[in-house]
């Protein structure tokens, strides 16, 4: 169950940073994915990095641009700090799998803290 709760926040935080670049872009974005790249929007969670290749097809450079603002509202929407080596760069993916371990990591918390 939290994994899914991950992948609907993902989602979310995606849809969310395709957002901020105006609706009409966010849905061409989409399109293109999925008539492209044959990447749906349900499918991006576990197609990270094809979700990635996508946009930087799209986007070349901008595409950097684009993953902070989806790093920054998934950041948000999981309310956890994220642990990780500052003093190396991370790759979207990385920064998924590290917001993915602390948001399962603190709902392992919470289940063993819960008794019944």
């Amino acid at each position: 169950m939290p994994r899914k709760a991950f992948e609907k926040l993902l989602l979310e935080a995606v849809d969310d940073g395709l957002s901020s670049l105006g609706d009409s872009a966010k849905q061409a974005i989409y399109f293109h994915l999925e008539n492209k790249f044959k990447i749906e929007k349900n499918e991006i969670p576990y197609r990270l990095e094809d979700f990635r290749d996508g946009l930087e097809k799209i986007f070349g450079l901008g595409t950097r641009f684009i993953e902070i603002l989806i790093m920054k509202q998934l950041y948000g929407k999981i309310e956890q700090p994220l642990e990780w080596d500052e003093s190396k760069e991370f790759t979207f993916a990385e920064y998924v799998a590290a917001a993915k371990r602390s948001f399962l990591d603190v709902g392992k918390e919470l289940t063993h803290k819960v008794k019944p």
